[in-house]
């Protein structure tokens, strides 16, 4: 059992590191070189660049979901709260990834290789890029404090409100506000906008507050 936990353990910082490494790309450097270069580099990009990037980016986001399930699985550490609340943030980050994102992505890789080819581009796609785009900057925003929970267990294990083994008390309090928080900001995901998340100093901006107000929530509730 030893040597399948150690496995999980280094598949799930190899698939995240994998994964949130594409994330960051897609948020910092794609999208940003997307507003400046000129209709055909985006759309010959989407042809033959973003269909290969979505490829690991989709599946890196699949093992490492599967990584994390099994180390909950052996390590029983789905009952604490940071680890709770590091893990709805990566789940809800994965669901993103394959119901949202890579649909709409594929819509956009679609219309673009019919512009490519000399047509017109889908009457959806103009609905599909903000869909990504939302869910897209959602997910950088939840991997900022994701990070920090997963690794405030182990590691801030002494500092009150975190790293905290079980459910009880004032414990629960914190963590249902916090998964409250959690929750209208994923349907602001689905059914809102982007608001600061616009540009990518807003998102870190966001990403870095939403952590010191989850944190807050869980130390002090």
């Amino acid at each position: 059992m030893d040597i399948i936990d150690y496995l999980a353990r280094w598949g799930h910082f190899l698939f995240g590191i994998t994964w949130i490494g594409l994330l960051y790309y897609f948020n910092f450097i794609q999208g940003e070189y997307f507003k400046e270069a000129d209709g055909d580099a985006r759309v010959d990009a989407f042809t033959k660049l973003v269909p290969r990037a979505l490829w690991y980016f989709r599946w890196a986001a699949l093992f490492t979901f599967l990584t994390g399930v099994v180390l909950l699985y052996f390590r029983g550490a789905g009952t604490s709260v940071d680890i709770t609340i590091g893990a709805t943030l990566g789940t809800l980050m994965f669901l993103n990834v394959w119901l949202i994102i890579w649909p709409n992505q594929k819509i956009l890789i679609a219309s673009n290789e019919q512009i490519k080819g000399g047509g017109e581009a889908l009457p959806e796609a103009a609905g599909a890029a903000p869909k990504a785009a939302l869910a897209s900057r959602t997910n950088t925003l939840f991997s900022v404090p994701m990070l920090f929970f997963m690794g405030s267990s182990a590691h801030l294990a002494g500092v009150s409100g975190l790293g905290h083994g079980g459910l009880m008390g004032a414990e629960t309090t914190g963590l249902i506000a916090s998964l409250v928080i959690i929750a209208a900001l994923q349907a602001n995901a689905i059914f809102g906008k982007q608001g600061p998340m616009t540009t990518v100093k807003g998102v870190i901006t966001s990403g870095l507050v939403l952590t010191v107000a989850l944190w807050a929530v869980v130390d002090m509730l």
